[in-house]
């Protein structure tokens, strides 16, 4: 069997990354100093800082770097290494949970939700309108089963989450039906929805019997892979002092309660370097047991419309710089993506959600640079 130059030099990078735990470092300064410099370009006072991570084997780069605060008041500078919520960032986890579940026939994409989620979940959503008889798994995964947005409630604004009010899983569903309706019928449209990775969270603790944080872990095996910064947060909040100060309209939100984007929409905490490592686990197969489960999370979605994005199964395909990339972005600043033609993992966190709804703007300058 062949072996690819650029496959033994991502085989380097893993171990390296696994053995250091905490990020790497590139092993060209030229890159160093030209990426530390966008860095340093994107703080603002709307943004008071950013994380990144870059691995790119062909050109023998592995960086992780940061600039700005990780606190606005106390000053404290970020550091590489700090862990932040990665809010939707989550839906990837969680949809990979699903097809490992999948792939040890503990379910099967086409079945029902019904046979997995509680009678009393069952019964809020018939009462909104919802054909919980006609929703398959697939159609959590891939946004397409019709399911409105239960965040669009009052309870998302910045005064009530200051509250530190604790959501449940079974609020949330019921706030899905008091404050939205369906969105048309089953399979016929993309429309993003964190209530239906809520219900995927469900089946996951159903299936497994276990925490949906403790699942992921175990099903992904992402301590043997060596992404050790990676987990579910403790459902009062992470106050160790690792977690950075997440912004929101310049309010700070680190003592926000967790259960806010708890239960599968979101809920873990993770670095840019263990993110980057995830990907690129991902996608040299090291996740499933079989190549054909990553072609599965991967297929497009055909729809009689074009939609708002290429969502696949907690994933979506992009480009930047004309460039073909899978990704997936969360609430809080957060975005990870993959270039499969140069094998490049770019990964970022803003201490404050960038302006607009497109890409985070540091990744296409760090593409720039890689390209050149």
């Amino acid at each position: 069997m062949k072996i690819t130059t650029s496959i033994i030099k991502i085989q380097l990078i893993t171990i390296i990354i696994a053995l250091l735990g905490f990020g790497c470092n590139s092993h060209h300064s030229d890159y160093s100093t030209l990426f530390q410099s966008h860095l340093d370009n994107e703080l603002s006072e709307n943004n008071p800082g950013i994380i990144v991570n870059v691995i790119s084997p062909d050109k023998n780069i592995c960086w992780n770097g940061a600039s700005g605060l990780s606190d606005k008041i106390t000053k404290n500078k970020l550091r590489p290494n700090q862990t932040f919520r990665i809010a939707s960032v989550t839906k990837t986890y969680v949809a990979a949970t699903i097809l490992r579940l999948w792939e040890d026939k503990k379910l099967n994409l086409n079945d029902p939700i019904i046979k997995y989620i509680s009678e009393k979940h069952i019964d809020i959503l018939k009462k909104g309108g919802y054909d919980v008889d006609n929703i398959q798994i697939k159609h959590l995964l891939t946004h397409s089963s019709g399911l409105a947005e239960h965040t669009n409630s009052y309870k998302f604004k910045i005064d009530y989450m200051k509250k530190r009010h604790k959501w449940t899983r079974t609020e949330q569903i019921n706030d899905l039906i008091l404050y939205a309706k369906p969105v048309g019928a089953i399979s016929k449209q993309f429309k993003y929805s964190d209530t239906g990775y809520i219900l995927l969270g469900e089946i996951i603790e159903k299936v497994t019997r276990k925490s949906m944080g403790d699942a992921i872990l175990e099903q992904l095996q992402l301590k043997k892979l060596g992404i050790k910064d990676t987990y579910m947060e403790d459902f009062n909040g992470d106050f160790t002092g690792k977690r950075i100060h997440q912004y929101l309209k310049n309010v700070d939100t680190y003592n926000f309660h967790p259960s806010l984007d708890y239960f599968g929409g979101g809920g873990l905490v993770s670095t840019t370097s263990d993110l980057s490592l995830f990907y690129q686990n991902l996608f040299q197969n090291k996740i499933f047991h079989n190549k054909a489960t990553l072609n599965t999370m991967l297929t497009h979605i055909k729809y009689q419309k074009k939609q708002s994005l290429d969502y696949r199964m907690g994933i979506w395909k992009i480009e930047i710089n004309g460039m073909e990339g899978y990704t997936h972005s969360g609430f809080w600043g957060t975005q990870v993506v993959y270039f499969p033609k140069i094998e490049t993992i770019i990964s970022t966190n803003y201490s404050q959600h960038w302006t607009g709804k497109d890409n985070a703007p540091i990744i296409p300058k760090i593409l720039q640079i890689i390209n050149e």
